[in-house]
């Protein structure tokens, strides 16, 4: 099948299907139904409903230059646009952090020792597996943050490095 073919007689169903798709997944975050389950999917089909839109741009060239020539076109893209603006200055003020995403920041701010009785750990024995897992802990005073920065690592990895399961133990509640 030529390319020409294909876009003509799939880059409009592909459009409307992914389009379906990205506003059911869309309304229902909007509405937190089961965000776990629609998140990924809104994001990678919202990217792979660009592809058959291309094709439906493509296919409807002529027509969309004659909403251009007409000025038609103009006043609902300026709409869309002023539309969005707000969203995109307003975005993440007034809305608290990922609670996880918090967490981790505070507890890299956090002293080993500050962090064993959590650990379900020695201080001791935090930072010599630390030191096993080649990071440049000196003492059970310093911040993960500082470990980090000192091994030349990220700040969460180092932290990942001391929960139970990786230490070998087994994760509180089990």
């Amino acid at each position: 099948m030529r390319f020409n073919d294909f876009m003509h007689r799939y880059g409009t169903p592909l459009t409307a299907g992914l389009f379906t798709v990205s506003a059911v997944s869309g309304v229902a975050l909007f509405f937190h139904w089961a965000p776990r389950s629609f998140h990924a999917m809104h994001e990678w089909l919202s990217v792979v409903l660009l592809a058959p839109f291309a094709l439906h741009l493509t296919k409807n060239w002529k027509p969309l230059l004659a909403y251009a020539k007409r000025k038609t076109l103009l006043v609902p893209l300026a709409l869309s646009l002023v539309a969005a603006v707000p969203f995109a200055l307003t975005a993440g003020k007034g809305r608290p952090a990922n609670p996880a995403t918090q967490t981790v920041t505070l507890m890299t701010q956090a002293s080993v020792a500050d962090l064993a009785p959590v650990l379900q750990a020695t201080p001791d024995e935090l930072l010599r597996h630390l030191q096993q897992q080649g990071y440049k802990a000196g003492s059970t005073s310093d911040s993960v943050a500082a470990i980090a920065a000192a091994s030349h690592a990220n700040a969460s990895d180092v932290l990942y490095a001391l929960l139970p399961a990786r230490r070998g133990g087994k994760p509180a509640g089990n």
